[in-house]
C-alpha cells in the first residue's frame, strides 16, 4: 500500500494501477494518431504542390520532387 492510503484495499489500489495504465495507453494512442496524421498531412500537401505545378504547365517540377539537388547551370 502507499503511505498516504491507508483506507483504500489492495482491491482498490489495483483498480486505480489500471486506470492509470489505461489513461498512459490512451495518450500514447493519441500521440502517434497526432504524429501520423501529421505525417500525412505533410504528404498530401506536397503532393498537392507537385499536382499544382503540373497542371499549370511548368516544366521545371523536379524541383519539387527532389527539393535537396538544384539544377546545376549550363556553361
Amino acid at each position: 500500500m502507499y503511505p498516504g492510503r491507508h483506507w483504500q484495499s489492495e482491491d482498490a489500489e489495483w483498480e486505480a494501477a489500471k486506470r492509470q495504465t489505461a489513461g498512459l495507453i490512451g495518450i500514447v494512442v493519441i500521440l502517434l494518431l497526432l504524429i501520423v496524421g501529421l505525417f500525412l498531412v505533410q504528404q498530401l500537401r506536397m503532393s498537392s504542390e507537385i499536382g499544382d505545378c503540373l497542371l499549370s504547365g511548368r516544366r521545371n517540377c523536379d524541383a519539387l520532387v527532389h527539393p535537396d539537388t538544384q539544377p546545376q547551370p549550363e556553361p
